[in-house]
C-alpha cells in the first residue's frame, strides 16, 4: 500500500506542473496580445510589421523600384507636411538614380533596400538571394550609404529561411500591416478610406514612389493631415523599432 500511495502522490504532482505551466502559458500570451508583453525569444525569425500598439506612432514606407517621375511629387507633400519617412529603394534602382537617392536623403528620410534585383526571394535558390543581398550592399556602400541595414523583400516575399539569412548579413526585415495596394491606382479616394480607416497605434503603412503609382502623392494630401488629425505621429521604421515593446510577426 505504501508503494501504491507514493506513486500516485508523484502522478499528482507531475499533472500539477503541467496544469501551472499551461496555465502560465496562457497569461503570457494573453499579455502578449495585449501589448504588455513583446519580447520574442532570440531564436525566432521574425519580420517587423508593426510597432507598439499603445503608442499613437505610425510608420509611414515608400518602395521604389522604377521610374523616376513619381518621386519627386511624393518628396513635396512630405516636405509640405514636414513628414519624415522610410524609403526602401532596389540596389539596380539606386544605381540608376543616385541624384534621386540624394533627394531623398537630403530630405532626412530613412533609407532601407528591396534587395539588388526586383525579384521574388521565393523564386530563386537561398545562395542567389545571397548574392543579391550582398550586391545591394555593396552598391549602396559605393554610393555613400554605408548603414542601409533595413530590408524589405521583393512583393514582400519571405520565408523562414529567407528571413534567418538576412538576419545572419544583419538586416532587419520590414514588413507592413497597412497596404491600399495604391500602385493598382484604385483611386485617390479609395486610396485614403483605405488608410484612414485601417491605421492603428504602431501600424507600419505601405505605399509607393514608382512610375506605376500615379495617384498617391494626390492621396498623400489628404492622408498626411488626416493622420494627423487623429493624433498619430510619425516616425521612421528606426523609430519603430527602437520604441520599448514592439511587436514582430513571426514567419511560418
Amino acid at each position: 500500500m505504501q508503494h501504491f500511495y507514493v506513486w500516485r502522490f508523484n502522478k499528482w504532482k507531475r499533472w500539477l506542473v503541467v496544469v501551472l505551466f499551461a496555465l502560465f502559458t496562457a497569461v503570457f500570451v494573453w499579455f502578449e496580445q495585449d501589448g504588455s508583453f513583446s519580447a520574442l525569444s532570440k531564436e525566432e525569425s521574425v519580420a517587423l510589421t508593426k510597432g507598439n500598439a499603445n503608442e499613437p506612432n505610425i510608420a509611414l514606407t515608400f518602395n521604389i523600384s522604377w521610374g523616376e517621375e513619381k518621386v519627386f511629387d511624393i518628396l513635396k507633400q512630405l516636405e509640405q507636411s514636414e513628414v519624415q519617412a522610410t524609403f526602401f529603394v532596389s540596389g539596380e534602382w539606386a544605381e540608376r538614380h543616385p541624384a534621386i537617392l540624394e533627394k531623398i536623403s537630403e530630405g532626412k528620410h530613412e533609407l532601407g533596400m528591396l534587395g539588388y534585383r526586383y525579384k521574388s526571394y521565393l523564386d530563386q535558390e537561398i545562395e542567389q538571394v545571397r548574392k543579391d543581398l550582398l550586391h545591394a550592399r555593396e552598391v549602396f556602400q559605393k554610393l555613400g550609404y554605408e548603414d542601409v541595414n533595413l530590408l524589405r523583400t521583393p512583393s514582400g516575399h519571405f520565408n523562414k529561411e529567407i528571413i534567418e539569412l538576412a538576419e545572419e548579413l544583419n538586416f532587419t526585415v520590414i514588413h507592413w500591416n497597412v497596404n491600399p495596394n495604391d500602385w493598382k491606382n484604385p483611386g485617390t479616394d479609395a486610396i485614403v478610406d483605405t488608410v484612414m480607416k485601417q491605421t492603428e497605434n504602431g501600424d507600419v503603412l505601405l505605399l509607393h514612389a514608382s512610375d506605376s503609382a500615379k495617384q498617391t502623392a494626390a492621396s498623400l494630401k489628404k492622408i498626411l493631415p488626416g493622420l494627423n488629425n487623429k493624433g498619430f505621429q510619425y516616425v521612421t521604421i528606426t523609430e519603430l523599432i527602437n520604441q520599448a515593446h514592439a511587436d514582430s510577426e513571426l514567419v511560418e
